[in-house]
Parts: structure tokens; sequence; C-alpha cells
């Protein structure tokens, strides 16, 4: 097929929207943690931005959506270095836009998914262990799920399909990040005392452009301009508008406050959660899937959080992996041909098999994501060791492990800093 100047222009703005939303994601979560960690996230993000753009242009691309090897576990190496990829014509995924176009929007995706984690980890993981991290995350868990569900794998070849990714991404990395809090334990001082936001206005600042971004997360998806995208742009609005509306309810209710926090966690929930959905259900049945991962997410905090004691410092297994799990077993249910011709029936279309589909994909994405995660984690730990010092804990991640500060308070820092003891604490 020709290239289409159209689906080009839309996929390059879609590309740029999902950029948006990686820094997006550091204001959102610095905004949440205290002030003393703001540059450790915002240097997690930045750097994971580079190196993981690095290694999705060296090998990534190539082993997730490259000729697939045998058994559809993964590809190969031939397009590495995106060697071969055309500019001026398309892939079998995406045939009316340039083939590294495509290759770009992906790589999006491929950065922001293993940053979820910097919510859990916040405030107490090593940055050198971050690095070797999320690398070594990226190649073990995330690609291998690209290929099996999007890239010609096993899983799509059983029927999966994860429009714009809550199993490939939010299942995993929600999974992933309740192993990464179990691994490094709860924060010094864990509860009420060390969970009061630094600066809400950039937490929501950030919420908003994530909000915004969603749109080329989600309805770029879509790989054209047309009717399913669309279609995926009111869907994924709506499902955040009404998640957002549940988990403020559900807090005003527990506390007697309405929260904006709660409104910023509840608009974010439902764009995860709709995610896996949004190319293949209408907005009627949005309405229902955004009150159902609402309501679950919520709840997801509170078994997680309160009742298990668990520190995922800003609430991503439940955020990301809940949400996602709901909106990927949705499809099951809601999804109709009628709204892409591309896409599968569910439970109300006459077809209740693809609900059961839908959970072998869930459960394998779950599986991979805390149980790969859990074993990358501990070793790392073996290795050379996770989780900062107590000290280094106590005086913040921006002065213990980057030197920095996010705000000139030259009295603060130098008292921190320049003193013998904050020296002997730093080193």
């Amino acid at each position: 097929m020709p290239i289409d100047s159209g689906d080009t222009a839309w996929m390059l703005i879609a590309s740029s929207l999902v950029l948006l939303m990686i820094p997006a994601l550091g204001m959102f979560e610095a905004g949440l943690l205290r002030k003393k960690n703001t540059v450790s996230i915002f240097m997690q993000i930045f750097f994971g931005l580079a190196l993981m753009s690095v290694m999705w242009f060296t090998f990534g691309f190539s082993l997730t959506f490259g000729p697939d090897q045998g058994g559809g576990i993964a590809g190969n190496l031939d397009w590495a270095f995106l060697k071969g990829i055309p500019f001026d014509d398309g892939l079998s995924y995406a045939p009316t836009i340039p083939g590294v176009l495509f290759a770009k929007f992906q790589m999006m995706f491929a950065v922001i998914t293993p940053l979820l984690m910097t919510g859990a980890i916040a405030e107490r993981m090593k940055f050198s262990a971050f690095v070797i991290f999320i690398a070594a995350w990226s190649i073990l868990i995330y690609y291998p799920l690209v290929h099996w569900i999007w890239g010609g794998g096993w899983l799509g070849a059983l029927g999966v399909v994860d429009f714009a990714g809550g199993i490939v991404i939010h299942t995993s990395a929600g999974m992933g990040a309740l192993a990464v809090a179990l691994v490094l334990g709860r924060r010094r001082n864990y509860g009420p005392a060390i969970m009061v936001p630094h600066s809400i206005p950039i937490a929501v600042l950030g919420s908003s452009l994530l909000w915004l971004g969603w749109f080329g997360f989600n309805a770029g998806s879509a790989l054209a301009s047309g009717g399913v995208a669309g279609n995926t742009v009111i869907v994924t609005h709506l499902a955040s508008a009404v998640s957002a509306l549940i988990w403020v309810g559900l807090s005003w209710a527990r506390t007697g406050k309405p929260s904006v926090i709660a409104a910023i966690n509840g608009a974010i929930a439902g764009l995860a959660g709709i995610t896996p959905a949004s190319g293949y259900v209408s907005v009627e049945h949005s309405f229902v899937i955004g009150t159902a991962i609402g309501v679950l997410s919520y709840l997801g905090v509170i078994f997680f959080k309160d009742k298990l004691k668990i520190d995922d410092a800003l609430d991503v297994s439940s955020v990301h992996g809940i949400a996602g799990i709901v909106g990927a077993l949705a499809i099951g249910i809601f999804a109709s041909s009628l709204i892409n011709s591309a896409g599968p029936d569910g439970l109300l279309f006459g077809n209740p098999q693809q609900l059961l589909i839908q959970g072998i994909g869930v459960g394998v994405a779950a599986l991979m994501g805390f149980g790969g995660t859990l074993a990358i984690m501990k070793v790392l730990d073996v290795l050379i060791g996770v989780r900062v010092s107590r000290e280094v804990e106590d005086i913040g991640l921006d002065i213990g492990e980057h030197a920095e500060r996010a705000y000139s308070d030259e009295e603060e820092f130098h008292s921190d800093f320049d003193s013998d003891e904050g020296k002997e604490k730093v080193s």
C-alpha cells in the first residue's frame, strides 16, 4: 500500500504526544513525593528515556518486531540499528506510514513502560541498580511480551489482543511494581508522615499532560487516522473521566474530604485501564469499563497499601496493574467487530471464548511481570545491592545520589551538604 499523508501526519503527532508523556510522568510522580527526592525522579525518567531509546534502536525493535525465529518466541537481529527499515515505504504492521515512523512510535512505548515502575521504587533505590534493572527488565520481560502479542508471536496467534498496551505495558509494569516494592521493602518511617506530597500543583500539571498525551498513546495505536482512531479518543476520555469521579467519590466517602490527589490518580487509572480495550469497544461500554476500573483500582490501593502494608509509593500496582488487567479482560466481554473490523467480538457479541483467551494473555503478562521482576531484583540485590543506605535515604536521594537539589534553598543546601555531618552521610 502507498504511504498515506494523512496517516503519516497523524502518527507524527501521536508519537510526539507519547514522548510528552515521559517528562509528564516525572512531574506527576515528583509532585506526589517529598521534595528531597525530586531530582532523583527526573534523573531516572530522563536517563531512562535516553538509554532505552538507544537500546530500541540498537536491537530492541528487531527482537520484538523482526522476523520470528520459530515458535513465536522472539524476532532476530536482521533489523538491528533499524537496518532495512524503510523511510519511504511501510511495514506489514502499519502499511500506510513509513517503517521508521512505526519504529519511532513503538520506541516511545518501550521507553515509558519500565519507567512506570519509578513510582514504586521512589525514594529508596540506588541509581546504579536502577540503570541495570530497567535495561534487564526491557530485554527479559518487555521485549518478549511485545513480540508474543504484537510482533507475530504465540499469544497473538492464540487470539490475544491488546490495542495499546494494557497487557504488554500496564499489566507487566504494574505487577513488576509490586515485586520491586516487596524486594526493596518499606521506606524508613513508613506511614502518613512520609506520604505528604511536596507539590500538588506539579502533580496535577503532570497528570494533565499525561491525559493529553494518552490520546496519542491510544488513538495512535490505530496506526492510521480514521474511524477507529476517532472512536478511541472519545472512549479513552470518557473512561478516564468516569474513573476520576469514582476515585473522588470513594475517597470522599472514606475520609470525609474530596481529594484532588484521588482525582488525578483516578484519571490515570482510567487511562491505563481503557488502553487495551480502547480500539475495540463502544463509548457506551467504555462508561461501564471506566466504572469497573475506578472501583477495583481504588480498592486495590486499600488492599496493597493499607492491608498488606506494601510500600508501592505511588500505587503503580493498582493504578496501572489492576486497571490494565480489568481493561484487558473487558475486551473479552465488550469488544465488537462493528467498532473495529480487525478486532474480535466479545462475550456480549457471541464469542465467550475471547474472555478465556484474554485471561491467558493477562496471566502470562502478570506472571512475567511479577516473577521476572522478582528474579531480576533478587539477583541485583545479591550482586550490587538495590537500596540506598539509611543515611542517604534520610537526607534524600537528590543530595545523596546526585549532589543536586530541585529547589534553591542555599541555607538548607549547605546545612545538608557542606557540613561535616552531611559530607559524612553522603560518603
